[in-house]
């Protein structure tokens, strides 16, 4: 009976209804066709299976991240998250079942057993995924694989999966984490005091005691973008802006194959604020890997979180794309794995981006503004950037007229967060017309940092000027790792996902932002201004910036 039933499967696999699985995304501005790819060439694709019980997974990550809850800080294992979310067998036996049909036998999964990654020729490939068409691409000396269409699966198939990822999606373009969002960018002031490690101590009143002890204490900035950093820039670094105080002057590993060539302004800044903020503390960063052209790096850096046992506690990441050039399915997914990071204590923080509200062109119709993921998701601690009152000195902070923040089209606000953004619409400040934003979705950032002039080290030159959420989200990291150092002196759990507590601090511990404002649709109705900073939370630089001490004192126990 069961060889009959394997026969009927097979059968079924591969003739019967297809369904769509994944929304086709347009090629970006500025990738070059650069012809079809051969039915032979290889390509490596990534199979997003169907989880178990990810209704329970948000639950338990609820507890474990409410310090009201007695489960507060009871963080799961990855062997436990494996057990809780790992695919039916059903789903397993089906998806293996369809690729060997088809002659799919190299592939490897994860720890969790929710990935299988791959290796097939175009021709397979294109014949697994009815739609497919495989062409590759090139821009700015990189090459990539990728559909120019979209794709299906069968419909036995379609309901065991999420996404197949190495299909659709284009990586965002160098230093850009959306369009119009510039990443890492050089100010156009020519006379500013400059943001260094000194100036954001001063700030956020860190002494030169305030560095990292604890032995068990990590934090890691991961990049995606063909962004490699120097270990000579990050030691010339420290030796010019990191001198009063205990600082460590390599990188404790590198996950990732780093890149030959000039290092990066991105992977510059992030390596060299992460670890003079949260100074002292052992640091990794997650590169590149020695990818194949139709790998996603985001998608691979999941990957490895599904399958190492031991990572940083904190994890700072400057990387986005629009929300409505990606798929629901994917971007419900990818919250999936930010759970799961949180049940094991990850702190996630992601730059909000660089282009304030955004701004989406529908034709015939009227604007919208446009938010980010994952800046959006509600299982991340979103990031956004302030620049000093009088950039002469250390004063007092406003809003950075980049600052990313707005509301999700996607995502419903999440209970953590209701009471603090229902005050902040209900308040004295305008706002844009309603038209323009989901009033009622996960609304962003939730903290921020100075995001305006900072100095940075890149092929041994300093370099001034360099702006974006990218500059204060490794900064807020670095923070968040400094307070973890103390909470594992005392024997108490990591933060972990920050947000629930977060707010229910209502800014204790944060200097209040409330000047500023940050652009939007240029546009007779908005005129390029998005929302403004206001008094508690507000979708610009959310919370606040850290006041350390006060910050320390309010997270720093149980």
């Amino acid at each position: 009976m069961r060889v009959i039933t394997f026969f009927l499967l097979c059968l079924c696999l591969v003739h019967g209804e297809h369904l769509e699985i994944d929304q086709v995304v347009s090629v970006p501005e500025g990738w070059l066709h650069d012809g079809r790819v051969s039915p032979q060439e290889e390509v490596e694709l990534t199979f997003a299976l169907k989880q178990q019980n990810v209704d329970r997974l948000q639950e338990l990550l609820a507890l474990v991240s409410d310090p009201d809850s007695q489960h507060y800080g009871k963080f799961l294992t990855l062997e436990e998250v494996a057990s809780l979310v790992r695919p039916s067998q059903l789903t397993e036996k089906v998806v293996q079942t369809w690729l060997q049909t088809h002659g799919v036998t190299r592939c490897h999964t994860v720890l969790t057993r929710d990935f299988l990654q791959c290796s097939m020729t175009v021709q397979v490939a294109e014949t697994l995924l009815p739609g497919a068409e495989f062409h590759r691409y090139r821009r700015d000396g990189q090459t990539l694989v990728r559909s120019s269409s979209q794709y299906s699966a069968h419909d036995d198939v379609s309901q065991h999966l999420d996404f197949v990822g190495g299909v659709l999606r284009f990586p965002p373009r160098g230093k850009e984490i959306s369009k119009g969002w510039t990443g890492a960018r050089q100010s156009a002031r020519s006379f500013h005091l400059g943001v260094t490690p000194a100036t954001l101590r001063a700030r956020y009143n860190l002494t030169a005691a305030d560095v990292g002890t604890a032995a068990n204490n990590s934090q890691a900035v991961a990049q995606f973008l063909e962004q490699f950093y120097h270990p000579a820039d990050l030691a010339e670094f420290m030796s010019l802006f990191a001198r009063g105080f205990k600082h460590l002057t390599e990188v404790e590993r590198v996950v990732g194959t780093q890149g030959g060539g000039k290092a990066g302004l991105e992977a510059s800044l992030d390596v060299e604020y992460i670890m003079s903020t949260g100074a002292n503390i052992s640091t990794w960063v997650f590169t590149n890997p020695g990818r194949h052209e139709s790998q996603e790096p985001f998608l691979q850096w999941m990957l490895l979180l599904s399958n190492m046992s031991a990572v940083p506690w904190v994890h700072t990441i400057s990387y986005g794309d629009d929300e409505d050039s990606l798929s629901t399915s994917y971007m419900n997914r990818i919250n999936n794995e930010f759970m799961k990071a949180g049940v094991r204590g990850i702190s996630m923080l992601f730059a909000s981006g660089d282009s304030g509200a955004g701004c989406r062109h529908l034709p015939k119709e009227q604007n919208v503004f446009r938010p980010s993921f994952p800046a959006s998701s509600p299982y991340v601690t979103t990031v956004g950037g302030t620049s000093f009152k009088n950039p002469f000195k250390v004063t007092y902070e406003v809003t950075d007229y980049i600052s990313g923040g707005g509301f999700s089209n996607v995502f419903a606000m999440p209970d953590y967060q209701v009471s603090a953004v229902k005050a902040f619409l209900k308040g004295k400040q305008s706002l844009p017309p309603e038209s323009y934003y989901n009033a009622s979705g996960r609304a962003y950032p939730d903290m921020a940092a100075l995001s305006d002039n900072y100095w940075v080290v890149t092929n041994l030159v300093p370099i001034p000027w360099v702006s974006g959420t990218s500059a204060s989200t490794p900064v807020v990291g670095g923070i968040l790792s400094l307070i973890n150092d103390q909470r594992f002196l005392k024997g108490l759990p990591s933060l972990g996902f920050l947000n629930p507590r977060l707010y229910k601090l209502q800014g204790t511990g944060l200097f209040d932002v409330t000047e500023g404002c940050h652009l939007s649709c240029l546009d007779d109705k908005v005129e390029g201004q998005g929302f403004c900073a206001a008094p508690a939370w507000d979708p610009v630089t959310g919370w606040g910036t850290p006041n350390y001490p006060a910050l320390l004192a309010a997270l720093g126990k149980d």
